[in-house]
Formats: structure tokens, C-alpha cells, sequence
């Protein structure tokens, strides 16, 4: 071999290197987050760090931050979405806008429930729908847990429960109730939670925190709410209920990430996923925002029954999409009023 042809070879190979490693990657990384700085900044940032692969972030709501994706369609500068919820990665993924995840980063989350049907999202972190309350009160009233998300539609419970109807999880709560029952016994259920003096907080915080003052019984809530103030005072009371059966009180929900069709730094964005899936950032999710790990090497850092002891209502997480329709069946309840 000729040594201006061996050298020719040799550039050809640097520079395919260049292409596919993630390493000499100049760009930096467009991630459009529907989670809250707060909870999901500071891996982020890990990751950056562990990595020296650079972020630029865009945060939102995540329907909000769904819907400018979908809007800006294949000329959409992000690489990768992280969702607050099932339903916004489902839209996406009905769209045709994301790419498949390879094989052994879809085999890190332990149960398939949390993972795209076809394999173009995977969950991060679970948490569930619960119904947090005070014994106390609970017994002072003479009431029993309920068994299910309707009974608190119940005379014995007027006036005695807290809800955030316009909560991200609310409303993909009230999605799956939309998906499985249809829109005429969930619309029921609203009509007949309003008429039964349901509380109306802005948030899962002010749920927690009246539930602990006594102004409620308690309230619909996820369940890593509690443990925030838990870490503040271990000597709070109140507790949570996951409601038994499969009922819809217990919907357990992910947030979740999925790579763009037209991202053009592919190599990067996937380890930007699996990063989120290791062991680091799957005990930061766990002993930082105390929701459930997915993956089957770390455990949660509070006391909770395991992900597969919760008897949760059987739906393909996808399917949560129209959260636009939720919300408008909660304005035309009156809910917001």
C-alpha cells in the first residue's frame, strides 16, 4: 500500500470516529424537559459533569412543551424529551416523532408496564396515585379507608377531601378514569366529587399540608409528597392509603424520555437516556425526589410497598394522551370555578 493512500485511510477512519462517538461531539445537547428544574436539574447537570457532554434546557409544562414539539415538527431543535407523564410521550410517539431506543437500554426498567409498547419511550421514575390522611381525623369522624377513588363521593366524606384539579398527575389520573370508564361515569365523577364538597388546592402540597392542619380528612395526592415533609418532621402523622383492587385512586404513573426522529446528535441523546437509567441517577430519583427507581438494582429510600405489590388499574401508559380533553372536561365540571 502506497503511503498517500494509507494516510487517506487513515483520515477516512478519523473522521467516521468524529461522526459516531459521542466524546468529539461540539454541539451541545437541546433537551425540552416537561419536569420542573427542581426535580430533574440537578442529574442533569451530573450528567454533564460524569460526561463532559454539554445540555441546553428548555422547561415547561409538559403538555405544554409536547405540544411546541409537535408544533415545530421535524425541524424541532431538541434531541431529547423528558416527560412529566406517560400520556405527553404517547403523543409524541403517535406522531411518529420518536426514535427507537435500543434493546438493552429498554431492558433496564423491570417491569414493561413503564416502557413504550413498541420501545421509543422508557420511564425514569414511578410515582403513584394515593390517597394521603390523617388517622386521627379519620377515626374522629368515624370513617374506614375507602376502597375505591369513588366512595369519596360518599355523604360520610362530604367536605372532608382535598384534590388539585389542575395538577399535571390529576389530570392524567382523570385521563386513565376517561380511558377505562369512558367520559360519561368520569364526567359523573366530578359532578359527584364537587357536589360532595371537595377542597380545591393549586397543588399536592397544600393537599399534604391541610391534611396534616386538620382542614381535611385527606386528599388525592402522589405519594412522594408526604415524605418531603416527613424529612422535615418524622413525627407527622399522617400516612398514605394506596387504594386496593386495581382501582383508579392507584394509577401508577412515570416520568419518562424519549429521543427526537431529527435529532442530529443520536449518540449523545441515547447516553443522556441511559444515563438516566443507571444506578446514579435512579438513586438520585430515589433518595432525592423519594419516587420509585425503575430499574431492578436500586431500591426506594422510604418505606413503600414494592412497585409490584400495588395493586394499580391495568392501562398501556401511551394511551394518556388526550390531556387537553381531560382538561376541558375539568373546566366544563366547574371544578376550577
Amino acid at each position: 500500500m502506497t503511503a498517500p493512500r494509507l494516510v487517506l485511510l487513515l483520515l477516512v477512519a478519523v473522521l467516521c470516529c468524529s461522526v459516531l462517538s459521542p466524546v468529539l461531539a461540539d454541539d451541545v445537547l437541546t433537551v425540552y424537559s416537561g419536569r420542573n428544574e427542581s426535580l430533574i436539574g440537578p442529574i442533569l447537570a451530573q450528567f454533564t459533569e460524569d460526561t463532559g457532554i454539554e445540555t441546553e434546557i428548555l422547561y415547561g409544562g409538559t403538555s405544554a412543551v409536547a405540544n411546541q414539539i409537535l408544533t415545530e415538527g421535524e425541524n424541532s431543535p431538541a434531541d431529547v424529551f423528558i416527560a412529566q407523564d406517560g400520556g405527553a410521550l404517547g403523543a409524541l410517539a403517535a406522531a411518529d416523532m420518536l426514535h427507537k431506543l435500543p434493546d438493552a437500554t429498554i431492558a433496564r426498567v423491570a417491569n414493561a408496564a413503564f416502557v413504550s409498547p413498541n420501545g421509543v419511550w422508557t420511564g425514569l421514575s414511578g410515582r403513584a396515585r394515593v390517597f394521603v390522611y390523617s388517622p386521627e381525623l379519620l377515626a374522629e369522624h368515624g370513617l374506614e379507608l375507602p376502597d375505591s377513588i369513588f366512595d369519596l363521593t360518599g355523604e360520610e366524606w362530604n367536605g372532608l377531601v382535598g384534590w388539585a384539579p389542575t395538577n399535571a398527575s390529576f389530570v392524567a389520573n382523570v385521563t386513565a378514569m376517561r380511558v377505562l370508564l369512558g367520559e360519561e361515569e368520569t364526567a359523573g365523577w366530578l359532578a359527584d366529587m364537587i357536589a360532595n364538597g371537595v377542597q380545591a388546592y393549586p397543588k399536592n402540597t397544600p393537599i399534604v399540608q391541610a391534611t396534616i392542619d386538620g382542614e381535611v380528612v385527606g386528599g388525592l395526592v402522589n405519594h412522594y409528597y408526604l415524605f418531603r415533609f416527613l424529612a422535615e418532621d418524622p413525627d407527622i402523622t399522617a400516612t398514605l392509603h394506596f387504594f386496593p383492587g386495581g382501582d383508579l385512586g392507584s394509577l401508577i404513573n412515570i416520568a419518562g424520555a424519549a429521543i427526537l426522529n431529527s435529532t442530529d446528535q443520536p449518540y449523545d441523546a441515547l447516553a443522556l437516556v441511559d444515563y438516566l437509567l443507571s444506578d446514579t441517577a435512579q438513586e438520585y430519583f430515589a433518595q432525592t425526589t423519594y419516587e420509585y427507581p425503575l430499574v431492578a438494582t436500586v431500591d426506594p429510600s422510604v418505606d413503600l410497598p414494592a412497585l409490584a405489590d400495588i395493586e394499580t388499574p391495568e392501562i398501556d401508559l401511551s394511551d394518556l394522551a388526550d390531556l387537553q380533553g381531560t382538561l376541558t372536561m375539568i373546566e366544563e365540571s366547574g371544578a376550577l370555578d
